[in-house]
């Protein structure tokens, strides 16, 4: 290592080590309870979700209406006083389109808080799910998960794991080696926690548009623990083990492929800033190994973070861009997807053509299996719900891997991904959708019949 170029002391070194050791704590270290495994920031959310408990909702309501407030006053009005802070602006002034989503966004969260209009609205299936089930645990998930974000992000983790995995990554899923932790942390803490975490590495300059596009809609995978829900709503819950490792064998093959064809592959490979990513991104500097250079770059990133009000400053902006930059547009588009699958037969319809497949893949009980294809795209929970009456043990079990391997459900992880300055739009999301499901289809029913 070149001493002369990074200043390696005793003092920058516990820089690196002691907040990425707390951070992968936090975020990655699992903990067997008794209702499954969880991870620590997990665990402090469901303690504060216990502790605040039906006041949550009026809390994301008021938000909400906050956003939606301060927007106005910024794109309206636009006070002196505000203007002069680029966070606030970046916050509120957003395109008229996204200013629309989030004005719906209030409408329904103010109808189903207070019950008023429609009942298909504010239903338990339709606005109640997202405002009173959803909403409250990502208020407190992103709450602890903003706040505790920066150990992973500011203190050289990301580097020493950029320079030490990329020549996994980048040949096998066209990612930089930093994304190993970004598809850790979803794997074994939540989805959620990997979007907020692909969305500030983009807005920092360490994604492409492409690269940022590739992880948001290929790794930002529901917990261990949700999967386990997911299985035991379909009365399989003894399956568990054959059941998550094929969704995990079927992600790692639509992993691999779908940044390889569109929409992903015609992503843009230039920065958030604009700057085009060069033609080497992880090349290793002559004279260093893998684990020198990460090494190298973790200091120098971690030296730059002495200063704990600027860490913590990070943290509270972290917190409030998720709250008013994303609940909003998950109540609005969250709703308006349960709404067109508990209201209308359109999701029915789509899945029609899947009947001849699963008749072809030997699918039992194909008719009805066919109707939890596509409504997974509004709420990733809907298919297991929809299939726990189907009989076939098979059926069930491909419904539950499915509906898991197909990742993009607009209740959640696709809400996320709009509000999100990561550059998708529902049209990308709905093909990625379809072809992660035409991927993993053939995969989940293949080692069914081989199970069962």
């Amino acid at each position: 290592m070149n001493h002369s170029e990074t200043k390696v002391s005793f003092k920058n070194i516990l820089l690196f080590i002691i907040p990425s050791l707390i951070g992968i704590t936090l975020f990655m270290i699992p903990i067997p309870l008794k209702d499954g495994v969880t991870i620590p920031i997990a665990i402090f959310s469901g303690f504060l979700q216990k502790v605040l408990g039906d006041s949550i909702p009026a809390i994301m309501t008021f938000i909400i209406l906050l956003t939606i407030f301060g927007s106005i006053v910024i794109k309206v009005f636009k006070p002196n006083f505000l203007m002069k802070y680029p966070f606030l602006i970046a916050l509120f002034d957003v395109s008229p389109i996204w200013f629309l989503i989030r004005l719906l966004g209030a409408i329904f969260a103010i109808m189903t808080f207070y019950k008023i209009g429609p009942e298909w609205v504010y239903a338990d299936s339709t606005g109640g799910t997202l405002l009173f089930d959803l909403l409250p645990i990502l208020f407190s998930v992103f709450l602890f998960a903003g706040m505790f974000l920066p150990l992973l992000l500011n203190f050289g983790l990301l580097e020493f794991f950029g320079a030490l995995l990329t020549k996994v990554m980048r040949p096998l899923f066209k990612l930089p080696g930093r994304s190993s932790i970004d598809c850790l942390a979803s794997w074994i803490g939540d989805g959620t926690i990997g979007v907020l975490l692909t969305s500030k590495q983009y807005e920092q300059g360490f994604y492409t548009k492409k690269e940022a596009a590739i992880v948001g809609t290929t790794f930002s995978v529901v917990s261990i623990t949700f999967s386990l829900v997911v299985i035991s709503e379909v009365g399989l819950a003894d399956y568990f083990v054959p059941f998550y490792l094929t969704v995990t064998f079927a992600g790692i093959v639509a992993a691999i492929i779908t940044p390889r064809i569109p929409p992903l592959s015609r992503k843009e490979n230039s920065y958030f800033n604009g700057k085009e990513a060069s033609k080497n991104p992880d090349e290793i500097p002559a004279g260093y190994t893998s684990v020198g250079y990460g090494f190298k770059k973790a200091l120098e990133q971690a030296e730059k973070n002495k200063h704990i009000t600027a860490v913590i400053q990070d943290g509270v902006k972290n917190v409030l861009d998720m709250w008013m930059g994303v609940a909003p547009i998950v109540m609005a588009m969250g709703t308006l997807a349960l709404i067109i699958a508990e209201q209308t037969p359109i999701f029915q319809w789509l899945g029609a053509p899947f009947v001849p497949v699963l008749e072809l893949m030997q699918v039992p009980e194909a008719q009805q299996a066919s109707q939890t294809i596509i409504v997974g795209f509004a709420d990733m929970f809907l298919p297991a719900i929809i299939g726990s009456g189907i009989e076939s043990e098979l059926t069930r079990f491909v419904i539950a891997c499915l509906s898991v391997s197909q990742l993009i459900y607009m209740s959640e992880v696709g809400g996320l991904l709009l509000g999100s300055k990561i550059p998708v739009n529902m049209k990308d999301l709905f093909f990625i959708f379809l072809i992660r499901t035409v991927i993993t289809l053939p995969i989940i029913v293949l080692i069914a019949h081989w199970i069962f």
